[in-house]
């Protein structure tokens, strides 16, 4: 179909965009998108591609509304059960992330209620979450086990995503997240944890997604490096091993702690390192220096109500490269709009809402290994587009709250929200 009356054509850049780059939209002011099995075949001015195709070419109006690529979420913890509205009121009363875990809260929490859930209802739960990111303009997802900690429960999560994704219409990119904490078991043995992880887990996970993912690529592999869940050196150990056995890596790195994560992705050539928030200015230049995309999630802070965020502007001083993603998780950011994430992003990590797009587009496939698939509206990849409810882009970080997506476009199939 071709896809035309629109006020602004967002286009981007096929490639991820570093530093001062980013921000680069591309704007065809009264474009239209061709679209013929599930990929963009044509970009261009309205009036030509009319007037090239025959009458009998299916139309799409979009009433004047401006057209972009669909959000990429690159950091998600879509799986769960159950939920930890309890400790958001102890956060409220004075209580610390930190002192949360210790009293068993927490990722514990959750992995608890996860483990007793039955697997049609972790199913059900992870659903109604990944429809309403769809219907606020996510087609593309990253997620993360993590809320088992142990084999089974962790595959049990996988096995999930896996599911979802066939279902569709979100696409769902899985990572391993078997480090996202100790293990209650393993509370006062965390380097017993570790080698669980290396010898055991990771082995196990690499033969059952060769026998159940059909073919697809193996998932990432992901660390919690932090204080209180995997030191440097675990972390080192853990993607060292999954490196080697074939797994791509990711890494949560910085949210409360300089401990150098930053700078072991750059050095592992990890995908992406996340969160970022205490990352030190030398790690920050190393980072700069590789081809691993700094994702920062404005969520978990503003969940958490602290001031301190991804310094995002240093990164892009630095020659980084930035994507924003929302840290989707029930204990500090159960957010499912990216649009919020993007209105964060201005405010917060003081981005343009050109550059905010860019970052939760282009640069957030590049995050997941897709940026030659999605992200952009370039002739060749897949058709996934958004027509919002407005004629100017600068709404989306300009509005929050309100959902700003008319319509999403997955591989070429319309859906009205």
């Amino acid at each position: 179909m071709l896809i035309y009356n629109i006020s602004q054509l967002l286009t981007l850049t096929p490639e991820p965009q570093r530093g001062s780059e980013l921000g680069t939209l591309n704007i065809i002011e009264n474009g239209a998108v061709l679209v013929r099995d599930g990929l963009i075949e044509g970009v261009g001015n309205a009036d030509d591609l009319l007037n090239r195709l025959p009458a009998s070419e299916p139309r799409l109006d979009a009433g004047g509304k401006v057209v972009l690529p669909g959000f990429v979420d690159s950091h998600t913890h879509l799986v769960w059960a159950g939920d930890r509205a309890a400790e958001f009121e102890m956060r409220l009363q004075g209580k610390t992330y930190m002192e949360i875990m210790a009293a068993g809260g927490g990722i514990a929490s959750t992995v608890k209620q996860t483990r007793a859930a039955a697997p049609a209802e972790l199913l059900a739960q992870t659903r109604s979450r990944a429809v309403s990111m769809f219907h606020h303009g996510t087609t593309t997802a990253e997620a993360k086990s993590g809320y088992g900690l142990e084999t089974q429960a962790e595959i049990t999560q996988l096995t999930v995503l896996l599911q979802l994704d066939a279902e569709g219409p979100l696409e769902i990119s899985p990572t391993f997240l078997g480090a996202h904490a100790i293990a209650p078991e393993y509370k006062d043995d965390p380097e017993g944890y570790t080698v669980l992880v290396c010898e055991q887990m990771l082995p196990a996970v690499k033969v059952w997604w060769q026998q159940n993912a059909g073919g697809r690529p193996l998932p990432f592999v992901d660390v919690f490096c932090e204080t209180g869940a995997c030191s440097l050196e675990q972390s080192r150990r853990i993607l060292e091993t999954a490196k080697a056995m074939g797994f791509p890596l990711k890494i949560h790195a910085d949210e409360f702690d300089n401990l150098g994560g930053a700078s072991l992705a750059a050095e592992l050539g990890a995908t992406s390192a996340d969160h970022l928030v205490k990352t030190s200015s030398d790690d920050i230049k190393r980072l700069a220096q590789s081809d691993t995309v700094a994702v920062a999630l404005p969520c978990t802070p503003f969940g958490l109500a602290d001031p301190h965020y991804t310094p995002a502007l240093e990164i892009l001083k630095a020659g980084g490269l930035l994507a924003i993603a929302s840290d989707i998780n029930p204990g500090t950011a159960w957010c499912e709009s990216m649009q919020f994430v993007i209105a964060l992003a201005c405010r917060y990590l003081k981005l343009t809402p050109a550059q905010a797009i860019a970052a939760a587009t282009i640069n957030a496939a590049a995050a997941i290994q897709r940026a030659d698939r999605i992200g952009s509206i370039t002739a060749g990849k897949q058709a996934d587009l958004l027509i919002l409810s407005v004629p100017d882009y600068r709404h989306l970080g300009y509005r929050f709250s309100t959902n700003l997506v008319e319509r999403v476009i997955k591989k070429g199939q319309e859906f009205k929200v």
